[in-house]
């Protein structure tokens, strides 16, 4: 019988991304293979192991296994470096990364305030479960105020998997793929994490297209793009977007979306920036 842990789900999913052309192991008679892309004792022969030891590896019947062997995996498989490290995790938690266990939630304040010093560029911090820990103004008006929002509802993920609005937003849908894979890499380091397996238990039940992505096993860092969106405001833009690792916060990262000088989506987003400062004005009078 198949296992289902999530090493031996990663292995399969992996080689079935991996075609032997990919490998230099040629056609090999495409239309007469049964699995999608590397058979097991191709990936066997690539990694340097017997088709017997890999065989077990996806039966979930080897757990544990030397930085020689994984490294030879990750060679086969062709996995970019956060694959890699996802693959160490999976197996024994001596031969990774220490992986942190508590979630980063409070944004230091210089971030703050070099996020709201952004006049035409949106700029939003994001920690676990892709839950908003900071927005300056601009962001709030661009995407949505996640600082009014609580608990699972303040996750860019179930609002754009399950809120109409955030779905609705993104033109380009299956780019929300990215989030799945962001919020595998969380679940890698933060298995125990009540609210972040409570968010992905509700994802799966309720999206369809997230319970099409989760078993894929997507692991890759989301660093810089563009993405096509609709806004209710302004119309269709074109943002480029860039991430940023905050040093000293592993579980944080910055995201500034902006669009080409002279663009359309430029002159959309200056717009918005007049919107939503004129908001944050009229906040700061009625708290006075």
């Amino acid at each position: 019988m198949e296992s289902t842990s999530p090493l031996a789900d990663f292995l399969r999913s992996a080689r079935a991304r991996v075609t032997p052309q990919d490998v230099g192991l040629g056609s090999g008679g495409a239309t007469a293979r049964r699995v999608p892309g590397l058979r097991r004792d191709e990936v066997a022969f690539l990694a340097g192991m017997s088709a017997d030891y890999y065989a077990r590896m996806e039966q979930g019947r080897i757990k544990h296994a030397s930085d020689a062997v994984i490294n030879g995996l990750c060679k086969a498989l062709r996995l970019n470096e956060t694959e890699r490290d996802y693959l160490f995790t999976l197996f024994s938690p001596g031969t990774g990364r220490a992986v942190p266990q508590k979630r980063a939630t409070r944004v230091r304040p210089v971030l703050r305030q070099m996020m709201d010093q952004m006049d035409t560029t949106a700029a939003f911090v994001l920690g676990v479960g892709m839950e908003v820990l900071a927005m300056n103004d601009l962001a709030t008006v661009l995407l949505h105020d996640f600082t009014e929002e609580t608990g699972l509802s303040r996750s860019l993920a179930r609002w754009a998997f399950l809120v109409p609005e955030g779905r609705a937003f993104y033109l380009d849908w299956d780019a929300a793929a990215d989030m799945t894979a962001i919020l595998r890499r969380d679940s890698t380091n933060h298995p125990s994490d009540r609210e972040l397996n409570e968010l992905i238990g509700e994802l799966s039940v309720k999206s369809d297209e997230f319970r099409r992505w989760w078993p894929q096993h997507k692991v890759y860092e989301c660093s810089f793009g563009t993405k096509h969106l609709m806004h209710p405001l302004v119309g269709e833009l074109s943002i480029e977007y860039e991430t940023f690792p905050v040093p000293g916060e592993p579980d944080q990262h910055l995201f500034l979306y902006t669009a080409k000088r002279g663009s359309s989506s430029e002159d959309a987003l200056r717009i918005l920036a007049s919107w939503g400062s004129d908001a944050a004005l009229a906040d700061g009078d009625r708290q006075s």
